[in-house]
């Protein structure tokens, strides 16, 4: 299954190149490809059990491919992996967020083993995602949809190029989606890449933006 590809840069920055994967006796994947170019946002879409995390996680290197090729710039994964997996940030359907720490806490442990982040930009992308005023409260007092926004805003600070994020919008309310779509169209902006699984679409209609449908 192959991707319509949008030339919105002149090589693909990440490929899939006949991917299969099987669970057991279910042969879940069958022959996945797909090309991703800088500057835009694919969308894995399908019903449920049909592979959509599965994928994200053989793109991001968490589980071994049966047979099939994932290429970074280029190059043939693992090889490469070191420079992969600095400009890759992942995000599961979990928040993957420490309950006793605060959310300003979590965003420092999450973000400083990758790169130096200040107080001030940490407390800033809170501001973006409007729930600055949970920086100081631990994440068990969050609301879900204020947990949600403190993980992507972990996502933003990394400054990763590759976004893959398996159902990012999860508890998020309106207002939580436009506020995130918006960081996605920079980033798109910006030259960055998203990989996502999704059952509803963001940015729909706007270019750079398609879906990979699996059946």
């Amino acid at each position: 299954m192959l991707a319509q590809v949008a030339a919105t840069s002149p090589q693909p920055q990440l490929e899939a190149r006949a991917v299969h994967l099987w669970r057991g006796e279910k042969h879940l994947l069958r022959g996945v490809s797909f090309a991703l170019y800088s500057g835009e946002l694919l969308q894995v879409v399908g019903p449920n059990g049909v592979g959509k995390t599965s994928l994200l996680r053989c793109v991001a290197g968490l589980l071994p491919t049966e047979s099939g090729e994932i290429v970074w710039r280029g190059q043939q994964l693992p090889e490469g992996r070191d420079e992969f997996h600095r400009e890759l940030a992942y995000l599961a359907h979990v928040n993957g967020l420490k309950a006793e720490l605060t959310a300003l806490e979590n965003l420092r442990f999450g973000v400083s083993v990758r790169r130096a982040v200040t107080t001030e930009e940490l407390r800033e992308t809170l501001q973006l995602l409007h729930v600055e005023a949970c920086a100081d409260l631990p994440v068990r007092a969050l609301s879900a949809g204020q947990k949600r926004r403190v993980a992507l805003a972990r996502i933003m600070l990394t400054r990763a190029s590759l976004w893959i994020l398996d159902e990012p919008i999860t508890n998020l309310d309106k207002a939580g989606i436009a506020l995130f779509e918006a960081r996605i169209a920079e980033h798109m902006r910006t030259g960055g890449m998203i990989l996502t699984a999704a059952h509803q679409l963001l940015l729909q209609g706007q270019p750079g933006v398609r879906t990979l449908e699996l059946r």
